[in-house]
C-alpha cells in the first residue's frame, strides 16, 4: 500500500507530527502503523511478531514523552519497527535489513532517536540507568529515561543486576515491561511463572479495577488520585497476591498490569507516571503478532517468518527441494543420534532451541534438553557442572551471544578442563541481522584460551564427525563453530568417523602458493582453484579444520615446499587463523609472505550474504583474483 493512502501515517515523519493528533485519533493511527509493518515485512522479511506487539506502546511513548530529549532505549530491536517508522525512517523502512539500508536494530549512528544500540538482550536497563546517573552528575536530571524490555529479556542476568543497582542511585527511570509471555521460543523459568502469577491474579485485578474506577471517575484532577492510589498499592498487591511483589521488594514503584494494546489508556497512564519521581516499572500485557491472526496463533513461527502473504498471513515457504540440509539441522539430527546411543548426552541452549534445531531432540527426549532462557553465562557453567558429574553436555550458543559467556568459558570450563562441547552456531557472516550478530570474533577470542580444542568443519559431514570426535574425547573442552544456512552436500549422514584432533588435511596438492582455509569458506577456495587450474595456476589447498591445536607438522611441510601463503577465514583477522599461522612462521624464522583473507579490524554491517561476501572478498570471484594476483607477482 502507498503511504499516501494512510490518513494519519502519511502525515507523520517524526514524533512532533504525532503530537498534533488528538488522543482519540491514535487508535486509527495504530491500525495504519500495524498494517504498514505487515505490508512491508511481508515482502522484505524481518522480525515481525515482536514489532506488531508494541505498536500501541510505541505510539503512546512518543506521544507522551519528549524524544529524543527524553531518552528511550529498546531492549533488542525486534520490537522497534514502529519506533523506526515514527522517527524519520518511514520512507526508508522498505530498506530495513537490506545491504546499505537501515538497520534492523536500534543504532545510535542511524538516528538521534536511537538513544542506545541494542542487538543483544537484557542491556536496556543498565544503559538507561547510566544515562540517568549521567544526568544527575551533570545537573541535568529533568529528562525522562525509559527502557522497554520484554519478559524474555527480563530473565537475563544483566536486567536483574541493573534493577538491583537502580534504586540505590535514586534515579528517575521508567522501565516498561512488555510482557507477551514469549520471546523467540516459549519463555522458561521462575520469572515467566512469576509474571504469569501477577497478571492472572483474578482477585488482584478485580480489586484494582474497582478501586481505580471509583477514585478516578468524574474527578477533575487525576494526579493526586494517582499518588493516593499508588501509596496504598503496596499493601493491596501484597495482600491479594499472597506475597511480596518482586519489583517493589527491590525498591521499584510497580504499576500494572495494564492493557498494552489500549493506546488511549496507555497515554493516560504514561502521563501520570511521568509526574512521579524515582524508579518505576509499568507492566504492560501485549500479544506477540497482534493484528495478524496467524501470527497471534503461531508466535514462534512468526517471530521472523520470512516472506508471507500480507492478506492471509500464510508463510511463503521457499523452494528447498534438492538443496543441501541446514547446518543447524545437522547438529539437531546428530545430537539426537548420539543421545539415543548414550543416556549421558544432554543438550543445552539459552533460548535458541528452534534456531539451533535442538527442538529435534526435544521432541524425542525432552527430559535431556535444557532451554535455560536468555542466560548464556549460566548455560556454560551449567554445562560445566553437568560435565563434572560424567554427563556429556552439548551446549549450543550462537557465536555473537557466546561473547557474553567468555569468563565462564575461561574459568568454569577451560581452567578446570571440563569436557563441555560448545557448538557455536551462526559463526562467520550471518547477513541481515548485521553488526550485532555477525559471528566474527569467536576464533580470535577462543584461541587465547588454553586447554580448548577449536574446530570448524568445511561441510555437513565434517560437522557430524567433529561432534562425534568431541563426544568420544571425554577429557577436554571442545568448541565447534559452523555457519548459518545450508551446506554443500546431498549425502552427509554417513557412518561416524573420528577427525584426528589437531590434524589438517590437504585437499589439493600444488606448488608455490599454499592456501590455508578453515571452515566453510574452504568450499569457495575449491571452486576458485578449479577455475584457476584452467589457467595453469595450481596452488596447494589445505583445510586446517582445527585452529587449536594447530597442525604444525603440515605448516612445516608447507613452509619447506612453498613460497607464499594465503590464509582464508570467515572471522576477524586479528587473532584468528592468519595470526596463528603468522606466529608459527615468525617463531620458526620462515620468511614467507602471508596474505590474509579475513575481516580486517572492523564491524560488518547488515546485508544479504552475496553482497557481504563480495564486499569482504569471500566470494569465489574475489578468491580467484587474490590467488591469481599472488601467483602472478611470484612469477614476475
Amino acid at each position: 500500500m502507498e503511504l499516501s493512502q494512510y490518513k494519519y501515517l502519511s502525515k507523520i515523519s517524526y514524533p512532533s507530527d504525532l503530537k498534533k493528533l488528538a488522543v482519540s485519533e491514535l487508535p486509527v493511527l495504530c491500525e495504519e502503523l500495524r498494517d504498514y509493518i505487515i505490508t512491508e515485512t511481508a515482502e522484505n522479511p524481518g522480525h515481525l511478531g515482536s514489532s506488531l506487539g508494541t505498536v500501541e506502546l510505541t505510539v503512546a511513548i512518543h506521544y507522551v514523552f519528549d524524544t529524543p530529549n527524553d531518552k528511550l532505549v529498546w531492549d533488542v530491536g525486534h520490537q522497534a519497527y514502529a519506533h523506526k517508522i515514527l522517527t524519520g525512517r518511514k520512507e526508508q523502512f522498505h530498506t530495513n535489513r537490506k545491504y546499505h539500508g537501515i538497520s534492523g536494530f536500534p543504532k545510535m549512528s542511524e538516528s538521534e532517536y536511537d538513544a542506545f544500540g541494542t542487538g543483544h538482550s537484557s542491556t536496556s536497563i543498565s544503559a538507561v540507568l547510566g544515562m540517568a546517573v549521567a544526568g544527575q552528575l551533570s545537573g541535568n536530571d529533568e529528562k525522562n529515561y525509559i527502557a522497554v524490555i520484554g519478559d524474555g529479556s527480563m530473565g537475563g542476568g544483566m536486567a536483574f543486576e541493573a534493577i538491583n543497582h537502580a534504586v540505590d542511585t535514586k534515579s528517575n527511570i521508567l522501565i516498561i515491561l512488555n510482557d507477551n509471555k514469549i520471546a523467540i521460543d516459549k519463555n522458561v523459568g521462575a520469572m515467566s511463572r512469576y509474571l504469569l502469577k501477577i497478571t492472572s491474579s483474578a482477585s488482584y485485578n478485580r480489586a484494582k479495577s474497582r478501586i481505580w474506577n471509583f477514585f478516578t471517575s468524574k474527578r477533575p484532577s487525576r494526579s493526586r488520585v494517582v499518588r493516593f492510589f499508588s501509596n496504598i498499592g503496596n499493601s493491596l498487591k501484597g495482600f491479594l497476591l499472597r506475597g511480596s511483589n518482586l519489583f517493589q521488594s527491590l525498591g521499584f514503584r510497580y504499576f500494572g498490569p495494564v492493557d498494552g494494546h489500549d493506546v488511549v489508556g496507555l497515554v493516560k497512564t504514561l502521563r501520570d507516571l511521568k509526574s512521579i519521581q524515582g524508579a518505576r516499572l509499568l507492566h504492560a500485557i501485549t500479544v506477540k503478532g497482534k493484528g495478524l491472526h496467524l501470527a497471534e496463533e503461531n508466535q514462534i513461527s512468526y517471530h521472523a517468518p520470512g516472506r508471507f502473504d500480507p492478506e492471509t498471513g500464510e508463510i511463503i515457504k521457499p523452494d528447498v527441494e534438492g538443496q543441501p540440509i541446514r547446518y543447524q539441522d545437522v547438529f539437531g539430527e546428530t545430537i539426537l543420534e548420539l543421545a539415543r546411543q548414550d543416556e549421558k548426552v544432554v543438550g543445552i541452549t539459552p533460548a535458541m532451541a528452534p534456531g539451533c534445531s535442538l527442538t529435534i531432540m526435544r521432541k524425542v527426549l525432552p527430559e535431556r534438553v535444557f532451554d535455560v532462557g536468555i542466560a548464556e553465562q549460566h548455560a556454560v557453567t551449567f554445562a560445566a557442572g553437568l560435565a563434572s558429574q560424567g554427563m556429556v553436555p552439548f551446549c549450543n550458543i550462537y557465536s555473537s551471544f557466546l561473547q557474553r559467556a567468555y569468563d565462564q568459558i575461561i574459568h568454569d570450563v577451560a581452567l578446570q578442563k571440563m569436557p563441555v562441547i560448545l557448538c557455536i552456531d551462526r559463526a562467520g557472516i550471518v547477513g541481515e541481522d548485521g553488526a550485532t550478530h555477525q559471528g566474527l570474533f569467536d576464533l580470535a577470542f577462543l584461541r587465547a584460551v588454553p586447554n580448548l580444542v577449536i574446530a570448524s568443519p568445511i561441510n555437513e559431514a565434517d560437522l557430524r564427525n567433529l561432534m562425534y570426535t568431541a563426544y568420544t574425547h571425554r577429557d577436554i573442552p571442545f568448541a565447534i563453530r559452523y555457519p548459518r544456512g545450508r551446506g554443500v552436500l546431498q549425502e552427509w549422514q554417513l557412518p561416524f568417523q573420528e577427525v584426528p584432533i589437531g590434524k589438517a588435511r590437504m585437499l589439493t596438492e600444488g606448488e608455490k602458493v599454499a592456501v590455508l582455509s578453515i571452515g566453510p569458506l574452504g568450499n569457495h577456495v575449491q571452486d576458485a582453484l578449479r577455475i584457476l587450474e584452467k589457467e595453469g595456476i595450481r596452488p596447494t589447498h589445505v583445510d586446517m579444520r582445527y585452529l587449536a591445536p594447530l597442525d604444525t607438522d603440515i605448516l612445516k611441510e608447507i613452509a619447506e615446499n612453498h613460497n607464499v601463503i594465503i590464509t582464508v577465514e570467515d572471522g576477524i583477522q586479528q587473532g584468528g587463523l592468519f595470526s596463528a599461522v603468522s606466529e608459527y612462521f615468525s617463531e620458526n624464522s620462515y620468511p614467507h609472505p602471508i596474505f590474509p583473507v579475513a575481516v580486517n579490524g572492523r564491524f560488518v554491517e547488515h546485508g544479504d550474504m552475496e553482497s557481504l561476501y563480495k564486499e569482504l572478498h569471500f566470494d569465489t570471484e574475489s578468491l580467484v583474483e587474490k590467488v591469481r594476483s599472488v601467483w602472478s607477482n611470484l612469477n614476475k
